[in-house]
């Protein structure tokens, strides 16, 4: 077994690191039964011990691989969880009386909820609320200035007790006083029920997604590798009126996969399964 180049000629390491990649998404190993040992890896390439060891310190840092003391190295596999960022909702979200569209700006919680439950895990959230200075780009998305306060509802989703995503949503003061926004309590119906008794119901939103490496706190609350990114989708929502909210949401590239649904898609959604089972609407996560 060889290296091979590429294009452009990189540290051996790095090349035999990407063999590696290429072997694990060919699922030529598997998480139940360790890697080669490095001594089978210098054979198989035909390279210097160091060389080995580089290259899987690489794909741990990535979250790719874990080294167990005593019992090899393991790929390091955590479930991928398809999350409908905006588009036909799954067929087991239910219809929210408080909210006449049915699609996943509407009923965002609804969505979380539905698809850990179609993919048999336990979802759980802890809530806090805050007021802060709005930074420069929440507020220019909100039509404020910098440093003004803002009202930040913040949602630290896991799943299997595995962390997951990070919400904040960032209302302007002015819009949240003297409303329900204002309790650090989830709302019974989500914040859009809110929303809709102030007649700020959201029928549009635009999103922004990038892809970047975690804070020291969020490295720490993900714990994730050390080179796994976190993609964050920036939403910024509307009525008739302007803008309502950002929401803010970071996800571990490695535990998440933000899927868009784009026009008609009526003949995908009959292909769909059934739902195994129906969600609990009357529990609400605020968004």
């Amino acid at each position: 077994m060889t290296i091979p180049r590429g294009t452009a000629q990189s540290p051996k390491y790095q090349r035999l690191a990407a063999d590696l990649r290429r072997r694990i998404a060919e699922g030529e190993f598997t998480a139940q039964a360790a890697l080669p040992v490095e001594s089978e890896l210098e054979r198989q390439y035909g390279v210097a011990r160091n060389t080995v060891r580089l290259a899987v310190d690489v794909l741990v840092n990535e979250g790719r691989l874990v080294r167990l003391q005593g019992k090899g190295t393991y790929l390091r596999e955590h479930p991928v969880l398809d999350h409908r960022a905006y588009g036909p909702v799954l067929r087991s979200v239910p219809r929210d009386p408080l909210v006449g569209l049915r699609d996943c700006l509407a009923l965002p919680s609804a969505v979380y909820r539905g698809e850990a439950a179609e993919a048999g895990r336990e979802l759980t959230v802890d809530f806090e609320m805050m007021i802060v200075r709005a930074r420069g780009d929440i507020a220019e998305r909100l039509g404020l200035r910098a440093g003004e306060a803002i009202v930040v509802r913040r949602q630290l989703r896991l799943l299997d007790r595995e962390p997951y995503s990070i919400e904040e949503s960032h209302y302007r003061a002015g819009l949240a006083a003297g409303t329900p926004l204002m309790e650090p309590d989830q709302i019974e119906g989500g914040d859009e029920s809110v929303l809709a008794t102030l007649g700020r119901t959201e029928i549009g939103a635009v999103d922004h997604l990038v892809a970047r490496m975690p804070g020291p706190e969020e490295a720490q609350w993900f714990q994730g590798g050390p080179g796994v990114p976190l993609v964050v989708q920036t939403r910024v929502t509307y009525d008739r009126r302007g803008p309502v909210r950002v929401i803010e949401t970071r996800y571990s590239a490695d535990r998440s996969r933000l899927v868009y649904g784009v026009g008609d898609l009526a003949a995908r959604a009959a292909q769909l399964p059934a739902p195994a089972a129906p969600v609990d609407s009357a529990r609400s996560d605020a968004p």
